[in-house]
């Protein structure tokens, strides 16, 4: 997931992960998995909700 965040963030290519997160081929094998099963779309959601959250507490 924090691969995914990170390549979300900074716009790099998936061959140009950072090598600290799984190799490139294995989050980009669960990303598209997630994104038929459009567990991608949940998982957004529940970002979004946790920034709203946060925000109103501010």
């Amino acid at each position: 997931m924090n691969a995914l965040l990170y390549r979300n963030r900074t716009g790099c290519q998936w061959r140009l992960l950072p090598h600290d997160f799984s190799a490139w081929s294995a989050v980009f094998h669960y990303f598209t998995l997630w994104r038929e099963d459009s567990l991608d779309q949940r998982f957004q959601e529940i970002l979004r909700c946790q920034v709203r959250k946060r925000a109103r507490r501010l």
